[in-house]
């Protein structure tokens, strides 16, 4: 990063080698692969074109994955430059600033890539981004941080580029070198008529993302921001009166909480629309690279891999913040329902763009923010 480059400390660096060469990497293949579903393996089967051992050994390196990233991500200080999950190796990749950090970050049971710009530095350059969203033109569909490349990706959809589109651009790259363009097909557009896990109606059609409850007990679900305002009244699939939503942020963010009633009760599931449902037990974050489905009454159960985080998105209606980009595919039916990893809760739909015969990209909004938002636990069992 020529422009934005920072004294690199060498005694974080050595700090941080020395905290990463102490760790160990947990076994959790054999509890993983009991706790795959036969459900699950049969969508992973389909969509990433696996056997039922490959899905399970898969789940198996994800779970190892998704612990060893919690640990390197505390202490690879200045260093850290991202990381993601290895499908074909079945690893996780940590990208780092310094060599003794990678050489102590393989110790620990990761593969390492050593890069230019730090964790730090490419968070600062998409802040720069954000910054200037408001002289973004209709043809600019987002950017995030891209681990892979170790760069900032700034999205343009080809069919809407233009001379507005490409001076934004120029001041983008003029951000910091790590700017680089990407052309999409279509532009993203929110799913008001999305849903995952069982729908529910307010007017439109929308998705149960994860069932929670209140401090004082009581009972709800997050959803999807744009799927309605406080106030407004909800039923369930079955039409029968569920409750009201009680928080509501879109754009900036799109994540809601809806009140339920009596009527009903909260589970720790997820519909996977062939008769089963998969638990929730928690949400720890699945890193780039994990395997990742989403639930949703119009295309059902659909499998993908979760491609960056902290993307910013801009939809017609305004731009969101902090949604996490997948390959999973939805169609218009399927807002506000769940995606998951495993038994890990991930988040809700947001939206994106494509359909599930030719594929696409659909963003989420992650599921701890809505938490933390409106005091709320996750159900889980």
């Amino acid at each position: 990063m020529s422009r934005s480059r920072t004294t690199r400390l060498l005694g974080a660096a050595v700090l941080a080698a020395g905290t990463l060469a102490a760790l160990a990497v947990p076994s959790t293949a054999a509890p993983a692969s009991e706790q795959a579903a036969p459900e699950l393996l049969a969508a992973m089967q389909r969509d990433f074109g696996l056997t039922a051992q490959q899905a399970k050994d898969r789940l198996a390196r994800e779970a190892d994955a998704i612990e060893l990233d919690e640990a390197v991500r505390g202490s690879a200080g200045e260093s850290f430059a991202g990381s993601y999950f290895d499908a074909a190796r079945g690893k996780l990749v940590v990208a780092v600033t310094d060599g003794r950090a990678a050489e102590a970050a393989r110790g620990a049971g990761a593969d390492a890539v050593v890069v230019s710009n730090s964790a730090r530095e490419l968070d600062a350059a998409k802040s720069a981004l954000d910054a200037m969203e408001a002289s973004a033109p209709q043809s600019v569909t987002g950017w995030y941080v891209d681990v892979r490349s170790n760069s900032v990706v700034v999205s343009v959809d080809r069919t809407r580029r233009d001379a507005a589109t490409e001076g934004f651009l120029a001041r983008a790259r003029g951000v910091d070198d790590s700017v680089r363009v990407e052309e999409v097909a279509e532009s993203p557009r929110t799913f008001y008529d999305l849903v995952g896990g069982d729908a529910y109606y307010m007017g439109g059609r929308c998705s149960v993302g994860f069932s929670v409850r209140t401090a004082s007990g009581g009972a709800g679900m997050v959803t999807a921001g744009h799927c309605g305002r406080p106030g407004t009244a909800v039923s369930g699939y079955n039409q029968v009166s569920m409750g009201t939503f009680q928080g509501s942020s879109f754009p900036g963010n799109d994540y809601a909480w809806v009140s339920a009633n009596s009527s009903w009760t909260p589970r720790a599931a997820v519909n996977m629309y062939n008769g089963s449902t998969r638990a929730v037990s928690g949400a720890s974050v699945a890193p780039v690279g994990s395997s990742i489905c989403r639930s949703g009454s119009t295309t059902g159960w659909h499998c993908g891999s979760v491609q960056a985080m902290n993307q910013t998105v801009r939809y017609a209606e305004g731009t969101v913040y902090g949604l996490t980009r997948t390959n999973v595919c939805a169609e218009p039916g399927d807002s506000g329902g769940s995606f998951i990893s495993g038994t890990q809760a991930q988040g809700m739909t947001s939206g994106g763009s494509g359909n599930c015969s030719s594929g696409g990209t659909t963003y989420f909004q992650p599921v701890q923010e809505a938490l933390n938002a409106y005091g709320l636990r996750l159900v889980t069992g």
